[in-house]
Parts: structure tokens; C-alpha cells; sequence
């Protein structure tokens, strides 16, 4: 990104020219380049006047006919659109010029103003609640009188003031409460397409136009009934619904935004006097030295030069508790300082950096959509036109009966139909889970991962760098009396600490701080260590080394060998092995007890694959495995009838990762963006496993309930109201109370325990 700033127009302002956007360095701050494919770039949109399916379908055609235009993903509930264009063919001020014809507004996802925006919004809408709320009370006060009365209770000058006393009161509703479901309402039928605000507005402004005509007429045909108290009911039971759905919404998927906002937008860079300026954090560049207040996040990539102090990571790589860094230790962009002042050497800056990495998954999954979301898109259209038709045909075949009476009817229709909770059904969950797995560092690069994680029956992992550390430990001991274990490992550690060798490290590890000196020493390339160390209360000299030193065959039966020997032959020999990462165990069992089948399959040595294996818990595991093995392994298994989820470093997995039904990347030893897993875990922690498959197994019972509520109360409700049971404001209450139950539903996802008891959590 370039270091220009560009002044956007603010959305919906008279006559406001987006060209401003067809400059590069202002398409770059909300774009990046596609990979693989030269030339062609995604951007992502915040798409203002969402309320619908329809909504999603207009966005789509709006945008995907535009020219330079490859492919267009729009998610309702998260308001925001991704494009795929090409800037030789298209620009970005046609995306604007066509979403305003369409009736949307929309700003670039990355633009502060946004976040300005969507907090108007609440606030408007918070007030459009209160004034449907406080209204709604004052006209039950009044229509409350005719409930009770008996016949010729109420005179009718008492009659006629009391109706227009309600009418004054719902009036503010109609006018004011009411302008968002009118205003998407013609949108709509400007474009000759039905949204589901169409027939909420038909229904209100029917109710109350029939309303006002008996006010007026209390002798005519619509004389005997008004519905004012259903009309401002049914508003505020409405705007209660969207206002909870909002909350909920913003509250189940605030860490994704939390993530992809966490930059700082200014830096302290250091002058070269020393001094400090504040610049903008695009203007960064490697080798630039800046400094990090306590609070403030990291900008960028770095190494620390000058402070200690703590770094929260928990968002980036699920690690929840405070790390210490201090001079020498790298940090990473997105994270924050908690603690002292730290001057950072800049490293990677911008689509460089992890952060930007991960940002990228998270907008890419942010505007995915699953299956089952895309067909409730497809049928919501056809099923809005088969309401207006049911409605239509209820007041025909009930008006006979009465004018009255058949409008009521036509009006309970519907509301009561209004699919609103069959298209939050499942986008509402799923949303909901992506939240809770962002706040343990868990990356989804698509959300149709969570349907098809709920299918896995199978787990494989690698071995090397996933079910294991980076380092071997000491497995074993074996001493020649009357030599014991520990003066064995002082003694080696003794020689070990003259060398950087992994087996000597091991060994210093093992033997823990202090411990015996080592004069003299020599270390021979490639063998092992000779030198002087006091052994028995008297100076030896000792030889520390291969097996294969001292003439021991080493067949890797049970690890590698350390031999410790003086001029006699051997004293002990050491078996090193693997170091089983702390929650690999614990993750393994839960998976177990989950139902689910567990192998290992490893590049490595058979016998130290089934060594690894037996420590881990793991029944099946093969070794000697090259990637072509494990891709015919994993065919194989495809081929019985299972789904596999396979889970590797993402280095040298690629083939089987790109195979797997789900795939898990662990770590960041491969960059994250070039990553062909399904699932990427920025912190390593085998937790993870689990944690997403018991998660997406809950996201799918709970996708299953909503859409079975909205099923079944449409299944109910409909009849009911068709045969008169139910009157208008009782359909307003019952269509809203099942749109907040499904999204009520849904934000249960947001919490996420443990798969199973006793897994040792890396995070919480």
C-alpha cells in the first residue's frame, strides 16, 4: 500500500462521487491481490440496508453484472460483500453507482466511517423501538375499553374519540417506526423483486388504512373493527426482534471483527536524531524503528531492540495467557502490548505480515456461505411470492364473511408467514460458531468447513512437527551399577553443555540448572564429546557419544542411543526420543471418546512412528510413508465410506491436505494464505482438533432446530391464522418471537466447552 491518503464521500450524501476510488492507492486500502491469479484483485464492501435473503440476491446481481467483475460473494448477515474483479477491465465507482440504483448504500470494509455508520444505525433504531414501544402502550390503554364493554357501554362520541385517540398514536409509528420495513419495501418492488419487508409493509399498511377508513366510516363496510393496537404490536414486537437480532449478531461475531480492526491506524517511527514522529501505519517500512506503548497493538512484524514487557496473542494464536518478550524476541502484527514501552525493528509490514494472513481467511470465510444457507436464498424468493397469493386468496374466500374480517385474516397471513427465520436459520449459527473458534485462534477458510467437519468419522495425523515438538527429550535411562540414574545424567550433561547438538541439549535439559563441570572437553565431529568430569568423588575422563561410537548398533528399535563410557566400556546409555506435545494425549482421547477413529501415518522410521503412536494413545499408525503413500492411504480410506479429516504441519502435507474432506493446518510453519487446509490453527494446539469437530457437530443439531422451528411454526401458525384463529397482532408476536428464538438459538454457539472432559485445554 502506498502511504497516499484518499477522502472518500460519505454514503448517501447528494450527488457523491465515488471516482475518487478508482485511484489504486484508494482501492488498495480496502483490496488485496488474488493469489495465483495475476492481475486480478478482491475487495470487500460493507453493503448498508441488508435485511433479507433478497437482499443478498439483489446485492449479488447488482455487483456480478458490473464489467471487470469475476465473481461476487454477499453474506446478509454479516453485511458484506467480497469482489473479484479485474482493474484493466472495471472500477471500483461502478460498484457504488450500482448499488445506490439497486437502493443499497455501501462503504469499503476497511474505512473507518463504517463503524460510524452501523453505530447510527443502532441508534436509530433504538429509538424507532422506543417510540413503537411507548406508543403501543398508549393505544392498548385506550382500545383496552372495548375489550371489556358490553353492549351499549360505550356510547359512540365515546367510541369515535377513543379510535381517534389511537389513530394520533399510531401515527408516529406508521410514520416514523415503520420507515424501515416501507423503505425496503419499495426498493424492492422498484426492481420488480419481492423481499421478505414486502409483505410486512403490505400487512401493516393494510391494517392500518382499513383502520383509519372505519374511523372515519364507522357506519361503512369496515366500521366495526379497527387494529390499532395490533398495527403498533406488531412494529414493536418486530423492531424488538431486529434490534436483539442485531445485538446478538454483533455480539457472536465481534471477534471476527475484532480481529480483521485490530491495527492501530498511527506508530510512533524514530527519527534519526531519535526523536519520535507519529506516521501512518501504511507508511511503515522494514527496518523502521518504532515504539509500542502499553495498550497499543503492533503494527507489524518485528523483533523487540529495547524493553520487556508482556504481548497478548490470544486472537492471533489462541495462546491465553500473556507472553514475557524482551530484546531479541519477535512480535507479531495484531497483537497488543500489556505491559512498558518496547522499541520494535520493523520486519514485514502490510499483505506481509501473519496478521494479514490470517485477516485474509477471516474476510474470505466471513463472506462464505454453506449450502444450506445458499438454498434458504434460493427459496426464499418463490416462497414470498406464494405468501402474497395465500394472503390474497384468504381475504377472497373470507370476504363473504365481512370486509373486516377478511382484511384481518389476509393481514395475519401475512405476517405470520414472513420467513425471516428460515434465512437466519443457518447463517445465524454459523456466524456464531466462526466467532467462537476466532477467539481461540482458529481460522476457518470457509464456513461450508463446519458442515462438512460434522461429517468426520475419521482422524489422521502426521507426525513429525504436529503430534510432536521441534526438540527430542530424554525417554530412557539405562545405568551399569553402581552407577545411578541421576549421577548419570549430571555426568553426561556435564560434557553435553559444551555442544549445540539436540542430543546434548536434551541431556542439559534433562539434568535441569546446576550440575556438574566438565574440564578439557573435545568434541569430535559427528561422534560425541570426550573430557574430565569428577564421577565417584575422583576426576574420570568420559566419553559421551553416538551408539554407534562405541561400536553399539543403534536400530532405532527403541530411539535414538547416547552411550556415556570411560576407558572400561559404558556406563549408560541414554534413549532420546520425540517430545510428545503436552496436549497431544489428552486431544487424542477426546476425539475417542468422541466415536471417532484415530491413525498416524509418518515419513518417519516404522518403528519410531509405532513407538510415537503407543505413547499417544494411537491403535493404528504407519511409518516409511511418503506424500504419494499418503495420498493412496488416505483414497483408501475415501473409498471405504469414510470421511477424513487429516491434520498436518502444512509444510510437506499439501497433496493430503488438498484430498482430505477437512484438513488441519497446524502452526505457522507454511504461510498461512498459501495454506490448503480447511481449518488453520496459528497456535499449534492440538486442542483444536477436537474442539472444531464437537463445535461443528453442535452448529449442525443447532442449524437442524432452526430450521425445524421455522418449519414447524409455519406448519402451525399458517392454518391458524388462514381459518381466523389468529389475529394480526398475535402473528406480529409470534413471527418475531421466532426470528429472535432462532438467532437466540444460534448465539449459544458463541460459548464453546471442552469436547470431552479431562483434555487439557491450550487455551480458554
Amino acid at each position: 500500500m502506498g502511504p497516499a491518503s484518499v477522502s472518500l464521500p460519505l454514503p448517501g450524501s447528494p450527488a457523491a462521487d465515488w471516482s475518487a476510488l478508482d485511484e489504486q492507492p484508494a482501492w488498495e486500502e480496502f483490496s488485496r491481490p488474488v493469489r495465483g491469479r495475476d492481475g486480478v484483485w478482491e475487495s470487500y464492501l460493507a453493503v448498508e440496508g441488508m435485511h433479507c435473503a433478497a437482499c443478498t440476491l439483489a446485492v449479488e446481481r447488482a455487483l456480478g453484472s458490473l464489467p471487470g467483475v469475476d465473481a461476487v460473494q454477499v453474506n446478509g448477515s454479516a453485511a458484506t460483500a467480497r469482489v473479484v474483479w479485474s482493474p484493466q477491465l472495471g472500477r471500483p465507482s461502478s460498484w457504488w453507482q450500482a448499488l445506490e440504483r439497486a437502493g443499497y448504500r455501501g462503504l469499503p470494509a476497511g474505512d473507518q466511517l463504517a463503524a460510524g455508520v452501523r453505530r447510527r444505525e443502532q441508534r436509530v433504531l433504538l429509538w424507532r423501538w422506543l417510540v413503537a414501544g411507548f406508543c403501543m402502550m398508549q393505544v392498548m390503554m385506550y382500545a383496552y375499553p372495548s375489550y371489556i364493554a358490553g353492549p351499549g357501554d360505550i356510547t359512540p362520541d365515546i367510541q369515535a374519540l377513543l379510535r381517534w385517540a389511537c389513530w394520533m398514536l399510531t401515527l408516529p409509528v406508521v410514520l416514523f417506526s415503520c420507515r424501515p420495513f416501507f423503505a425496503s419495501a419499495l426498493r424492492d418492488l422498484a426492481h420488480a423483486r419481492i423481499g421478505m419487508d414486502v409483505p410486512v409493509a403490505i400487512g401493516i399498511l393494510i391494517a392500518f388504512g382499513a383502520s383509519t377508513v372505519a374511523t372515519l366510516d364507522p357506519g361503512g363496510p369496515l366500521g366495526a373493527e379497527v387494529w390499532y393496537d395490533s398495527v403498533t404490536m406488531f412494529v414493536f414486537f418486530l423492531l424488538s426482534g431486529r434490534l436483539l437480532e442485531r445485538r446478538l449478531r454483533d455480539r457472536t461475531a465481534g471477534s471476527l471483527e475484532a480481529l480483521m480492526r485490530r491495527l492501530p491506524a498511527r506508530v510512533e517511527r524514530r527519527r534519526d536524531d531519535g526523536s519520535f514522529e507519529p506516521v501512518a501505519v501504511r507508511r511503515l517500512r522494514p527496518g523502521d524503528v518504532i515504539r509500542v506503548l502499553p495498550g497499543e497493538a503492533f503494527p507489524a512484524d518485528g523483533e523487540v531492540l529495547e524493553g520487556r514487557g508482556q504481548v497478548d496473542e490470544a486472537l492471533l494464536t489462541g495462546e491465553s495467557h500473556p507472553l514475557p518478550r524482551g530484546p531479541g524476541d519477535a512480535v507479531i502484527a495484531g497483537s497488543h502490548n500489556l505491559a512498558s514501552s518496547l522499541l520494535v525493528r520493523v520486519q514485514r509490514v502490510g499483505d506481509d505480515t501473519r496478521y494479514a494472513a490470517i485477516v485474509a481467511l477471516m474476510e474470505r470465510a466471513a463472506v462464505d456461505k454453506p449450502r444450506l444457507a445458499q438454498l434458504a436464498d434460493r427459496i426464499a424468493g418463490p416462497f414470498l411470492v406464494a405468501v402474497l397469493a395465500a394472503a390474497a386468496l384468504a381475504g377472497w374466500w373470507w370476504w363473504p364473511s365481512g370486509a373486516g374480517h377478511a382484511l384481518g385474516i389476509a393481514v395475519a397471513v401475512l405476517i405470520v408467514t414472513c420467513p425471516c427465520a428460515l434465512s437466519l436459520a443457518t447463517p445465524a449459527a454459523t456466524l456464531a460458531a466462526a466467532g467462537a473458534l476466532a477467539r481461540r485462534g482458529i481460522v476457518l477458510r470457509r464456513l461450508e468447513a463446519l458442515e462438512t467437519a460434522a461429517t468426520v468419522d475419521t482422524v489422521v495425523f502426521d507426525k513429525t512437527g504436529t503430534l510432536t515438538q521441534d526438540r527430542i527429550v530424554v525417554a530412557a535411562v539405562h545405568a551399569r551399577p553402581p552407577l545411578d540414574r541421576d549421577s548419570a545424567v549430571q555426568a553426561a550433561a556435564a560434557l553435553a553443555r559444551h555442544s549445540l547438538h539436540p542430543a546434548s541439549r536434551a541431556l542439559v535439559a534433562a539434568a535441569g540448572a546446576g550440575g556438574r563441570a566438565a574440564l578439557d572437553v573435545q568434541e569430535t565431529a559427528g561422534q560425541g564429546l570426550e573430557g574430565t568430569v569428577s564421577l565417584g568423588g575422583r576426576a574420570k575422563r568420559l566419553r559421551l557419544g553416538s551408539a554407534a561410537w562405541f561400536g553399539v548398533p543403534d536400530n532405532g528399535a527403541e530411539g535414538s542411543h547416547v552411550v556415556l563410557a570411560d576407558e572400561h566400556g559404558w556406563l549408560a546409555a541414554f534413549t532420546l526420543a520425540e517430545q510428545l506435545r503436552d496436549d497431544a494425549a489428552g486431544s487424542i482421547q477426546a476425539l475417542q471418546r468422541c466415536g471417532l477413529r484415530v491413525q498416524l501415518l509418518s515419513g518417519d522410521k516404522p518403528a519410531a512412528v509405532d513407538r510415537l503412536a503407543a505413547r499417544a494413545g494411537i491403535a493404528w499408525s504407519r511409518g516409511g510413508q511418503s506424500p504419494a503413500d499418503k495420498l493412496e492411504v488416505l483414497a483408501l480410506r475415501q473409498q471405504q465410506g469414510h470421511r477424513v479429516a487429516m491434520v498436518g504441519d502444512g509444510l510437506n502435507d499439501g497433496p493430503v491436505l488438498a484430498r482430505a474432506d477437512l484438513s488441519f493446518a497446524m502452526g505457522s510453519g507454511a504461510p498461512l494464505a498459501q495454506a490448503k487446509a480447511d481449518v488453520i490453527v496459528a497456535g499449534g494446539q492440538l486442542t483444536a482438533v477436537p474442539q472444531v469437530l464437537a463445535l461443528a457437530r453442535r452448529t449442525q443439531r443447532i442449524v437442524r432446530q432452526n430450521l425445524a422451528w421455522a418449519a414447524g411454526y409455519n406448519a402451525v401458525c399458517v392454518p391458524l391464522a388462514l381459518v381466523g384463529w389468529m389475529p394480526p397482532w398475535a402473528a406480529g408476536l409470534g413471527m418475531a418471537c421466532s426470528s429472535l428464538l432462532v438467532v437466540a438459538n444460534a448465539a449459544r454457539l458463541a460459548t464453546m466447552p471442552d469436547p470431552a472432559p479431562g483434555v487439557v485445554r491450550a487455551s480458554t
